[in-house]
């Protein structure tokens, strides 16, 4: 029994100084930094939260048990998802552009200035290079070297499959400016990004940026990149503005009252971008089920849906092709905009909108 013990402290302690060492676990935010959090109804005991708004179950009941629960066959693609090649003529042009990478990345050129949101174009999602869900496309890590210079880099949390270390190295010295929910930046700046580059926000926060608005929006989701930090850092969606284009992205969460919130706020959006992959009814207070995420599109007032949080990784026991079928199909039944761009393919946004997605998923 003694020698039990021993191994499991020794084992706590071997943990504990990899997850030290190696920065790709990220930072802490300062004694001073949580201890202002204290002053905000969303940070209890240590930790963020998500008040509850009382609308999470309102379509939890409606969600089939079979397509949630149980394991499917195609969980990941049979062979790798094409990449379209990148359109840069189309990128730099002075038109406002989506540029999708796959499952929550994307570039977005809005009055001529490039945002680059959830920048993951890593192969892996995990703290470790041998284990964890393994990007289905070739490798894309190196488009960040042939995109034009980045105005700012804008993360929804801190979360693999969202903040990754090895997008960040290439990223630091190509962008202007990186915009972060609260304690965020403390994986940046361990990553070597200038703290006077980084500015972090809380939930309805807003901030002019060269002419664009940026507001950081409540998510009902949870952040951590170790086993010692859970929620000690914020989440959130991301509204966007700019002359022509006003722009929303959720970010990760589940489906709450907040939704309605941000509608009636910041809507009508020209274009909504909502997750919707990786569910499951054990945790669906934290993703979206697709017809979820249909309805919270409607919430927001989006004229334009597009579905993310998909067609890159396995996260989930369902198939990967599941929740974009799901969504189109519900979108249908609520008279829904949405589209489905290939992974690459750059969209106008100021343009007419585009025709109903071909099924490029069925490979």
């Amino acid at each position: 029994m003694m020698y039990l013990l021993i191994f499991a402290l020794l084992f706590v302690a071997a943990l504990s100084l990899f997850i030290y060492i190696n920065p790709v676990f990220g930072g802490r935010p300062s004694r001073k930094e949580t201890e202002a959090y204290h002053a905000f109804d969303h940070y209890v005991k240590g930790k963020f939260v998500f008040p509850r708004k009382g609308d999470s179950g309102a379509l939890h009941s409606t969600v089939k048990p079979e397509h949630s629960v149980s394991a499917q066959a195609d969980r990941s693609p049979k062979g790798q998802v094409p990449v379209s090649t990148i359109d840069w003529d189309k990128v730099k042009s002075s038109k406002d552009s989506l540029t999708w990478f796959g499952h929550s990345a994307f570039l977005l050129s809005i009055d001529q200035k490039k945002l680059f949101v959830d920048p993951m174009l890593g192969p892996i999602a995990s703290p470790v290079s041998f284990v964890g869900p393994k990007r289905y496309s070739e490798k894309i890590l190196d488009l960040i070297e042939e995109m034009p210079p980045i105005d700012a880099v804008l993360i929804t949390h801190d979360h693999y499959d969202h903040l990754d270390y090895p997008s960040i190295q290439k990223l630091k010295n190509k962008a202007g400016h990186f915009f972060v929910p609260l304690g965020v930046g403390a994986h940046l700046i361990r990553w070597g990004v200038a703290q006077d580059t980084i500015t972090e926000l809380n939930w309805w926060e807003e901030i002019q940026f060269q002419g664009l608005t940026l507001a950081l929006t409540p998510s009902k989701h949870f952040s951590g990149r170790g086993i010692f930090n859970r929620n000690s850092t914020l989440w959130g969606g991301w509204v966007i503005l700019g002359k022509q284009t006003r722009f929303f992205t959720s970010g990760d969460g589940g489906y709450d009252g907040h939704f309605k919130e941000i509608g009636e706020k910041y809507g009508p959006f020209d274009i909504a971008l909502i997750e919707g992959g990786q569910y499951d009814r054990r945790w669906y207070w934290a993703h979206m089920f697709p017809e979820q995420s249909v309805q919270a599109n409607v919430d927001v007032k989006g004229k334009t849906m597009m579905l993310i949080h998909w067609g890159a990784f396995t996260l989930a026991r369902h198939s990967w092709t599941d929740p974009i079928e799901r969504a189109l199909k519900e979108a249908e039944s609520k008279n829904v905009h949405l589209i489905a761009p290939k992974i690459g393919e750059t969209i106008l946004l100021t343009e007419s909108p585009a025709s109903p997605p071909t099924s490029w998923w069925n490979l």
